[in-house]
Order: C-alpha cells, then structure tokens, then sequence
C-alpha cells in the first residue's frame, strides 16, 4: 500500500480571488526537510598507478596519435582501414547508441523544465423529463478550453542528479563507441597480416613445391642412368605430393582473412577484394608508450567504464532524494461556457493555481529497495572500473613482452633461414654432381623450408603484437567519421 502526506493549497477565480496557503505551507516545512537531506559519499578509487612499464625501459613519450596505422607503410591497409571507419556497421550501431543516450538524457532533463499542455472539450447533455419536478426534458451545452502549466520544484536535485545520470552515461556510450572503433581497427590490421602472412606461406610452399620437383627429375634422371634406386623416386614423389597438398591450405586462410575484412569494411565478401602482398615489405613502426598515469585517459574503455561509475554516483543522488517530499505547481487558465458565442467573452475566463508536498510515508520498502540497488550498481562499476585500469596496464605489459621477444626471434630466424639456404644451394649443386646422397638433399631442402615458413610465423606474430600494444595503448581514437555525434 502507498500513501502520501500532503500539503496542498490553491488560488482558483472567475471574479473572485481566494487567499494562498501553498506558500505558507512550503515555508513552514522546509526547514525541517532540509535538515533531512544526506549528501551522496563519493567511494574511492584507491588505485595503485605504477610509474612505468616493466618493459617500458623508462619511455615517457606521448602515447600513440589516431593514424598508428600508417607506420606500417602499407597503402592498402590505410585504404582499409579509413573504409572501416566510415563503413563499419558496429562503428554504425555505436553511433546509434549515441543516438539513444543523448535522446534519453533530454528526456531526463525535461523534469527540470516546466510542463505546458492545452485542452478543448464540448458537452451537450439531455436531462429526462421524469428525472426533474416540471417533467420536462432539458438540453444544456458546455464548452470549455484551457492551458494547463505544471512545475516541480527541484529542491532535493532529484531531478538534476537524474540528468547527471543520463548525461555521463551518454558520455559513457561515446567511449563506448571509440572502444568499438578502435577495436575494429586491430582487428583490420590483425587479418590483413594474417592473409599477407597467407600468402607468403603460400609463395614458399610454391617455392618448395618447385625444389622437389626439380629434385625429382634429377633423381629420376639418375635412376635412369642406374645411380639411384625406386626408393628414392618414390620418397622424393612422396614428398612432392605431400607439399603440393598443403597448399590449398594457405589458399583457404588468404580467402577467410578476406572475407573477415569484408565482414569489418561493411560489404559482402562477394563485392570485395583485396590484393594483399607480403609482410617483408611492411615496416613495423616505432611506438611510443607514454607514462603509466596517461593510459587512465588515452583507454576508451577505461573512460566508458569512468563515466558510467560517475553515473552510478548521481543515480545514487537522486535514490537518495526520493526519500524527500516532492514539491509542484500547477496553474490552470481558460475558459468555459454554455454557449460557443460566449465562449471567450469576459465572464467565461478562469484559473486555477495550486501549490502541493507530497512526502512518502510508506511504500512497502520501494524507495529503500531503488537506493540499495543503486547502490549495488554503484559498487558494482567501481570494482568494473579499477578492474578496467588493471587489465589496461597488464594489456601493455604482455604486448611489450610479446614485442620484444617476437622482435628478438625474428632477427634469429632470419638467420636461420639464410644459412639454411646456403645449405640447401649446396647441397642440391653437389647432387647434380653426384657428390652427395639424396637424404643429404632432402633434409637440406626440408630445414630449409621449415625455417622460411618459420619466419613468416614469427614475423607475423611481431605485426600482430605492435598491433596489440596500440591497441593495449589506447590509439587511433575517437575515429573520424563524418555526422558521428561529438
């Protein structure tokens, strides 16, 4: 069960004016009620900001600015990845949240604003005949119009912490939407290095594919001549056929990386295509890290999870200020007649004035439950909050760590690699010569092989770390899109 306690006066008139007592109402309370009002506690963050980065070696640059992407020289990822900006459809659907947050925020603050209304009604009514004395039936006719304006008093700032509420969670939705752009961005760069990465595994399987086939004419030439045996053709064949197989593999990764970056530029994998070419030819930029304390506002994420924590904190406000009376005005003017020609003539006119406190007394726990429960969500986006700055500073951590071990085994793979062909020259020259035996070759060939494939996969996975770290960074946020709210 609800109910109320009221204190309610009015001014009403057609002619005649009766004496106010709202006012004398509201003063007389007011003190009283104010006594009652309890500010919002604030919680606090208590959070340990580290002053570099383990594996920062001391950077204190500024961090990453919006066109990271452009370090890796790669004209076609920078085609891609401005198509993304504009074509992305969760880009798109962010934006539209946006929409949504700023809509509900004017709704918020409208309770702040007085309310105007108008109203028209015409009644005729047919009284009985045996309903009166005279037993005669009687018509009358009533026509009234009227403006009807309503105002609350904000005198607890319910309704301005409501508006707090909606306008950070509207600020929450923008970061929100950086959040989803730049993870859009990442995922551009990640599955553009996987189909290049794609397609040079490819390239060296086609490669290799060549050497056995060259190989095998060899030792088929040899057998001919009665230098070689069947097992060695059929080893050799073997080998041929087993490399020619797994080429189709590469070729079903470069067309599932592609379909992906359709997927993300916001067009069907029918209507796009991408020429790609090869990581050796894609620089990996220098990154500057920044301080530790700077990566609290270069995060979206962090921001989001910021600003929606401080719209917990004016919901808790406004739960809080339910508890106290509701203060309104209402006035009412127009006017009313029983004939249509008489309607705006001077005795038809009225008003009505009302001044009203309305205080809850007992609503079965409602206002209690609303308060505890904002407050749950207070302390709930605060742990989401310390909770995002923690994963903030261990997302860089990992991507430094990553980047620079990736760094180290590429420059030892390549190494590697140009020994092993070295060896594999050789060794393929001293068959033809008839100097070494065919085992000799193959494991040359097949050291060879696994050491360029193996580069690849270490190149690949230095890309997708300094993609991370920008990424762990913060950067290439807000995206530039054209008619995006601000």
């Amino acid at each position: 069960m609800d109910q109320s306690e009221a204190c309610e006066g009015g001014r009403s008139g057609s002619g005649r004016a009766g004496r106010p007592t709202a006012i004398a109402c509201l003063l007389a309370l007011a003190p009283l009620l104010g006594a009652c009002f309890v500010d919002t506690e604030k919680p606090e963050l208590a959070l340990d900001v580290p002053r570099q980065y383990k594996e920062g070696r001391g950077s204190a640059e500024q961090g990453p600015g919006l066109d990271w992407w452009r370090g890796f020289r790669s004209g076609e990822l920078t085609v891609l990845m401005e198509e993304a900006q504009t074509s992305n459809l969760d880009i798109a659907a962010a934006v539209a949240r946006i929409m949504q947050a700023d809509a509900q925020a004017r709704i918020s603050g409208s309770a702040l604003l007085p309310s105007l209304s108008g109203a028209g009604s015409a009644t005729r009514t047919r009284t009985a005949g045996a309903s009166t004395s005279s037993g005669v039936s009687s018509e009358r006719s009533s026509y009234t119009t009227y403006l009807t304006a309503s105002y609350e008093l904000d005198f607890w700032g319910r309704n301005r912490a409501t508006l707090l509420a909606a306008q950070e969670s509207a600020v929450a939705t923008r970061f929100d939407r950086d959040t989803v752009a730049l993870t859009a961005m990442a995922n551009v760069a990640t599955y553009y290095f996987q189909l290049l990465a794609a397609q040079d595994r490819l390239r060296i399987g086609r490669d290799n594919l060549a050497a056995s086939s060259r190989i095998l004419a060899l030792i088929k030439e040899r057998f001919a001549a009665g230098t070689a045996n069947s097992l060695d053709v059929s080893q050799q064949e073997s080998l041929v056929a087993t490399v020619r197989a797994n080429l189709p593999a590469y070729e079903i990764t470069i067309r599932q990386n592609a379909a992906y970056l359709a997927v993300l530029v916001g067009r069907t994998p029918e209507h796009f295509a991408v020429k790609g070419g090869t990581l050796d030819k894609v620089a990996v930029p220098r990154i500057p890290i920044g301080l530790p304390s700077d990566l609290i506002n270069q995060r979206p994420d962090i921001r989001a999870a910021e600003a929606s924590l401080v719209s917990a904190n004016h919901s808790v406000e406004a739960a809080r200020a339910s508890f106290f009376p509701t203060i309104g005005l209402t006035a009412q003017n127009g006017v009313q007649s029983a004939a249509l020609s008489s309607l705006f003539g001077p005795g038809a006119w009225f008003y009505t004035a009302t001044a009203s406190l309305t205080q809850p007394i007992f609503d079965g726990g409602n206002l209690q439950g609303q308060l505890e429960q904002t407050q749950g969500r207070q302390l709930e986006l605060l742990q989401t909050y310390r909770q995002a700055v923690i994963n903030g500073f261990a997302d860089v951590e990992r991507a430094l760590v990553s980047l620079h071990q990736q760094t180290e085994r590429e420059r030892l793979q390549a190494v590697a690699v140009r020994t092993a062909r070295e060896a594999f020259q050789i060794s393929e020259s001293r068959l033809r010569e008839g100097i070494v035996d065919y085992v000799t070759v193959l494991n040359t060939q097949q050291t060879l092989f696994t050491a360029q494939d193996t580069l690849v996969q270490v190149r690949l996975a230095r890309m997708l770390a300094a993609v991370s770290l920008f990424q762990a960074l913060g950067g290439g946020w807000p995206p530039r899109i054209g008619g995006n709210p601000a």
